[in-house]
């Protein structure tokens, strides 16, 4: 069966601007600047804006130089403008996911979601996906799919208590 495009997405800095405290203070910082320029009278102040306008550019490079895909057996992780680098992982390796908010997160409808999994891809750290929009949303659809790409592949989850466990010899 070939395999199925689910969803595709990169993450929101729009979003991210609103629905973070780094990027509310990036917005006053900008603000600021601009107020107290008009205030005092002399454009020094305007260094302020520029660097809030230089730490938003650099978030939406970052936002456009990272592209997600899920198909219907895999997350796949495209990063990068110049030089390209593909990471993906087999849905079925995945063994938990957590998704992770601020209020502000909740009201834009952001999150971070983070997956451990037992692909060589992510080796023993987690997999961390930044401000990603509809997160709620897009976590539940993860779960489903790899819920589904277990089943397809006979896959069943074994956890192994170590206190118990006795090695012969």
């Amino acid at each position: 069966m070939p395999e199925q495009q689910v969803d595709r997405f990169r993450t929101s800095t729009l979003r991210w601007l609103y629905g973070s405290l780094a990027g509310l203070g990036t917005l006053a910082l900008v603000a600021a600047g601009v107020i107290a320029t008009v205030a005092l009278g002399t454009a020094w102040p305007l260094a302020a804006s520029a660097l809030g306008v230089v730490l938003i550019l650099v978030h939406w490079l970052r936002a456009l130089s990272s592209l997600y895909e899920v198909t219907d057996q895999r997350l796949i992780v495209c990063h990068g403008l110049v030089m390209k680098t593909v990471d993906e992982i087999e849905l079925y390796r995945v063994k938990d996911i957590r998704l992770d908010f601020s209020v502000l997160g909740q009201m834009a409808g952001i999150g971070t979601i983070t997956l451990t999994s037992t692909d060589r891809t992510t080796g023993d750290t987690q997999f961390v996906l930044p401000d990603v929009p509809q997160a709620r949303d897009r976590r539940e659809g993860l779960r489903g799919l790899i819920e589904r790409a277990r089943q397809r592949r006979g896959v069943r989850e074994l956890d192994l208590d170590h206190e118990g466990f006795q090695p012969n010899g």
